[in-house]
């Protein structure tokens, strides 16, 4: 058995939702779960104890950034990213491959790998299959990820066809450049938008000894019905025996469809990074505190909201913070932003539990796309 399993617990009978449980080194979480993202071994503006506080359980790290700063060599020495950024939870880590492909001209893709310049210093740097093992290895996540190659959208289908063929041989080379016994390796599913080409991508990787599915290349500039249309024809052909992981995807209607589709985890920067900008996610939709109806608004971000800022602060208060330039203003919203998505996932499997997840999508969305005014 893996170091990482997936144990399902429950399908819903009307729709694809699941709930499991997934087991990891540093403990064992529930699923559907959105994972925190802390890139650079932190999660931006929060101590760990925020996030124990908050019911964070897993949350993931970026391979690309820590492998240019501090080094993952670094990290190794440090006794590994759980001591290093004193997370005591699970861990996963990316394969960098986003990252690099993100570069664009300043990158050129081999057989062999891709070879890019840092974004930090114009350094010449090289990520392979075995190079991503290897810097992952270092850093010591429970779940790492393979190397891979994500498909922009658009992409036509020549390319999508020889880029998908290749992740398959990569995710060949991850799995035999793979030492540690203590890490879960989970394959990705590319295939950009074509879904004959996910197929393919879904079955040849599920023929491989994986840890767990991740589910790439989406959420990546396409409409949220072909995201949709591809993620449906994606998931029926994963096994139901591992944990599905659906890259890159934190709003509230995305993460309820997703876990509609048959997905069990979940990630993205979204709710730090538009927290950082005044922005608060609400079941509405989502307020711009910075606004001037704010200046008075003695309520909290969202009434019932459980999160610490809600429980001692009002919507006046951060507009003030955020007026002020001050960086509790940050803080805040970012402890409010993510635990709205600890929660949201904490009440889906509360509805797959009780069989009446289909009633609780629908009136969650018919509240959030009829809420249009923020």
């Amino acid at each position: 058995m893996h170091a990482v399993y997936f144990e399902l617990i429950k399908e819903d009978p009307r729709s694809g939702a699941r709930l499991g449980k997934l087991h990891t080194p540093h403990g064992t979480f529930d699923t559907p779960m959105f994972m925190p993202v802390g890139t650079q071994a932190t999660v931006k503006t929060l101590t760990p104890e925020e996030l124990y506080d908050m019911k964070s359980q897993v949350i993931l790290s970026n391979t690309y950034h820590l492998f240019l700063r501090p080094g993952t060599e670094l990290i190794r020495k440090a006794g590994g990213i759980h001591r290093f950024m004193n997370y005591e939870r699970g861990m996963l880590t990316d394969s960098g491959g986003f990252q690099v492909f993100s570069l664009g001209a300043i990158r050129k893709i081999t057989e062999d790998g891709v070879t890019f310049r840092s974004h930090i210093d114009g350094s010449k740097q090289f990520l392979s299959p075995e190079v991503a093992m290897k810097a992952q290895e270092d850093i010591g996540a429970d779940i790492i990820m393979a190397f891979d190659e994500c498909i922009p959208y658009p992409a036509d289908f020549d390319y999508a066809k020889k880029s998908t063929e290749r992740t398959t041989r990569w995710a060949k080379r991850c799995l035999a450049a793979k030492t540690r016994d203590d890490q879960g390796l989970f394959g990705i599913v590319q295939g950009g938008m074509y879904p004959e080409l996910r197929k393919y991508s879904a079955e040849a990787l599920s023929e491989l000894d994986f840890a767990g599915m991740a589910i790439g290349g989406l959420s990546v500039g396409e409409p949220h019905e072909l995201m949709y249309d591809i993620l449906g024809k994606t998931t029926q052909y994963l096994p139901k025996n591992k944990a599905r992981y659906l890259m890159g995807v934190g709003t509230p209607d995305c993460l309820v469809e997703g876990v509609n589709l048959g997905v069990d985890m979940f990630d993205c920067v979204y709710p730090t990074r538009v927290a950082r900008n005044g922005t608060a996610m609400v079941r509405s939709g989502r307020l711009v505190l910075k606004n001037l109806e704010f200046r008075e608004d003695f309520r909290p971000i969202e009434e019932g909201c459980d999160c610490y800022t809600c429980r001692h602060f009002s919507r006046a208060y951060i507009r003030h913070l955020f007026k002020s330039e001050e960086l509790l203003a940050m803080r805040l919203l970012s402890i409010h932003n993510l635990r709205f998505l600890l929660k949201f996932a904490e009440d889906m499997r509360s509805a797959i539990a009780n069989d009446t997840f289909p009633e609780f999508r629908a009136a969650f969305l018919d509240q959030y796309q009829r809420t249009s005014r923020r």
